[in-house]
This record gives C-alpha cells, structure tokens and sequence, in this order.
C-alpha cells in the first residue's frame, strides 16, 4: 500500500475491534482481491485465509457460482421494502431454512448482521411472553464468556469484559450461568461431566428465578470469543429440558457455528434438540452480503398474530430481507447440496486435525488442543500480553491471515481448502507461534 493511501484510509476509515493507534506501527494489510481460500494483496503477496474473513467465507472469495447467482439477481430486483411487500428470494430462503430444522422452526425474521438477530431474539421472546400474559417473564440468562454481539441490547448477554465494561452503564446484563467448557474439567472427569455440572448450575438458577426467565441464550457447541470454547452436547440437551420444565426459552445463537461448521448443518442438531429460536448470519450468505435472519417456534409467531398492532413484533430496519443477500444465500444453500459439503468437510477436518496433532501437540506451549468440525484451536501457556498482535504479524509474514482471540490460536478455513492449502496454513501457523514466542 503506498504511504499515502495508507495515510487517506488510517485518516479516514475508523476499523472494528481496533486501537488504531497500533496502526502506526501494523500495518494495514490491502487486500484487492480473492481466489478461493486466498487473497491478494497491493504488492501481489498472497495470503491463506485461515479464518473465512471472520468465519463469513463459507466458500471461497468470488465463488463463481455465487457470483452468477449474484450477478442474474441484479438484473432482475436489487431492493424493496419488506413491510406490504414480498420478494421470491425471501420467501424460498425462509422455507429452505425451514426444511433444514425439519420444520420445526419457521417464519423466517430477517436483519443485517447477528447482533441484531440476537435482539431480535431476545426482544421476540420477552414480547411473546407478555403477550401470552406473562409479563414478568423479563429476564435471560446467558454463559460465562458468552458473546452473542456488540449493540447495547446484545451486550445484555455478552460475558466479554471487554466488550461490555465501558458500556455497562447503557446495558440491562443478564445474569450469567457456569459454562460447560470442557477446558474446566477437572482430573478425572469427561466433557459430558462438565456439561452436567453446569447443567445442574443452570437448574438452579431457573429455580431461584422461576417465573421469571424469558429465556436461556447459548452457542451451541463453540463459545467463539470465549478463545473457542468447546462443549459437549450433553449440555444441550439438559439445557432443552431444563428450559421446558421451567418455561423458558431456548435461543440458539449458531451465527458463527451454523452452516456447516460444527459437523452438522445447524450445530444443535448433535444434541438431537431443536431451540425454541435459532440465530443466523455470517455463513448464511458465503460470506458475500450483510444478512441475519431468526427462525422460531409457531407458538411464538402465534402469540403475535392478531389485529392489535401493539401485539405485533415491533422490529424493522430497511434493507430487511434484502434480495441480493436472499439471492446469495440460497446460492451458498444450492452449494452444500450440489456438492455434498457436509461430507466432503468430514475428510477435509480429520486432515486439519491430523495436520495440527503433528505440529503442535508436543508443544510446550501448547495447551488445549480440540477441534469440532471444521473449528480447531489451541492455548498458548505462557503468551506475553501483546501475543496476538505479534503471532498476527508473524503469521502474516509465514503467508497467512490468522487472527489470534488472546492466547487462543484458531482455524476456521474456507471450506474450499485443499491438502496442500491447509499443510501451507498449519506450517504458517506454527512458524508465527515460534516466532511470536521468541
């Protein structure tokens, strides 16, 4: 990038979860182009994208298939309004995303990104209780280390100190429950140990507060921003019955573990369980177009329908449902079928792993090592303070883009990642621990 573009976009572009002040010593990497599982720098550097652009990228960067779909949706509706109006691309994408929860779950609500599903959720449960004459049922649990978004209503259910500190005086928080990450268990005890004992915290809590709980929010399986998190489906399971006995809501947050990531299409279906709502974005469009949709139970969509406005969900925002991002989506959703990804992922995961045994599991610093799907991490023992700008660097310098949560290195490749690309990711991986521990 030449220095006075670098200047034009440090002056002019305030970027996410950044100190930009780092800036003047990182870096912008400009990235102008995509092929597959690899980006293209200004200078012609090529980078493996070892985290699907913030897990978005299901598919590879200008899929050809998604382009397509793209490209013949634009000459036919690039907008509307989704208030008195309707679209094909909504309604097929509401009814496929159905059939992929056996239609359990349906009446499909859209948005743009999943800190707004997220509120959608929690807004859709406390306002079907009340309408069903329970308004006192107004408060969430949610787990340690949760993250479920960055708006004030999605930092309600954010156990991210770091997200919700400077802004706790604007958030209503939740109360929190133990999580079942298999990380805490003790000698001697199994994952599912683990699940149970937070599951029996969870009883306890939705005891104590009977009556008075909307809703239990989860990801299911993975706690991204928690340093990856992993826990058994038994916790899943004992959560589903909990929420049934005492009257809550079960939200499944799969925005970062849907579509594929897991092992399973939707994560909670290793539990054998469906969610009373289930959250949805990143994936959900290859990685190509904002959009995020919530899909729910009937017996909720039923406690809204009638003529009172009032009673009605009271949710809107303008692009909602966008046909391009609809159109999008439904292409990523013909990609899975045509290619039976699902399948093909369980190859391409077993090699990841066997990959990251080889490189890392003698490690010294190496704790944690686990995997679930296409989802793999590990802990470094030992990381200075400034370990994931450093191993960021470095990894960048080895040729790929892996963007380290505190001292858990993460994998969450594209699903168009070959042999030769994920040896080159790993090799690069284990190149910047080395050279970040240094």
């Amino acid at each position: 990038m030449s220095a006075t573009l670098l200047q034009r976009s440090l002056a002019a572009v305030w970027h996410p979860c950044t100190q930009m002040q780092h800036h003047e010593s990182l870096p912008l990497t400009p990235i102008v182009r995509g092929e597959g599982a690899w980006l293209i720098t200004e200078d012609g550097r090529r980078l493996l994208d070892g985290i699907s652009s913030w897990w978005v990228n299901l598919f590879g960067h200008c899929n050809p298939r998604i382009n397509a779909a793209l490209r013949e949706q634009l000459e036919r509706l690039e907008h509307v309004l989704l208030a008195g109006c309707t679209h094909p691309p909504a309604v097929e994408l509401a009814e496929r995303l159905s059939e992929r929860t056996d239609g359990a779950l349906g009446h499909a609500f859209y948005a743009s990104d999943g800190a707004s599903a997220t509120e959608i959720a929690l807004k859709m449960s406390f306002h079907a209780w009340r309408n069903q004459g329970f308004p006192q049922k107004d408060r969430f649990l949610c787990l340690e280390g949760s993250y479920h978004g960055e708006t004030v209503g999605a930092l309600a259910v954010t156990d991210v100190a770091l997200f919700k500190d400077a802004y706790a005086p604007l958030v209503r928080q939740a109360d929190t429950v133990p999580s079942p990450d298999a990380r805490q268990a003790a000698p001697g005890e199994t994952p599912a140990d683990v699940a149970r004992r937070a599951a029996h915290a969870l009883q306890a809590k939705l005891e104590a507060e009977e009556g008075r709980v909307a809703a239990l929010i989860v990801e299911p399986l993975v706690q991204g921003a928690a340093g990856m998190a992993m826990h058994d489906p038994e916790y899943l399971r004992q959560a589903r019955a909990l929420c049934d006995r005492y009257q809550a809501h079960l939200i499944c947050d799969e925005i970062a573990v849907g579509f594929g990531r897991t092992g399973t299409f939707f994560a909670h279906e290793q539990a054998g369980i469906r969610p009373d709502l289930l959250c949805l974005s990143k994936g959900i469009s290859g990685g190509y177009l904002p959009l995020s949709a919530v899909l729910c139970r009937e017996e909720i969509f039923r406690a809204f329908y009638g003529v009172d406005l009032r009673k009605g969900f009271l949710h809107s925002h303008s692009y909602t449902g966008n046909p391009l991002a609809c159109r999008a989506a439904l292409a990523t959703l013909d990609i899975f079928e045509e290619d039976d990804v699902l399948v093909a992922n369980r190859a391409r995961a077993n090699l990841l792993g066997r990959l990251l045994e080889n490189s890392f599991s003698g490690h010294e610093a190496v704790r944690h090592l686990r995997q679930r799907g296409m989802i793999a991490a590990f802990d470094v023992d030992g990381a200075p303070e400034d370990f994931s700008r450093r191993f960021f660097m470095a990894a960048l310098d080895a040729g790929a883009l892996l963007r380290p949560i505190g001292n858990t290195v993460y994998f969450m490749p594209p699903y168009v990642m070959g042999a030769p690309e994920l040896q080159t990711l790993v090799a690069a991986a284990a190149a910047a621990l080395d050279k970040a521990l240094a």
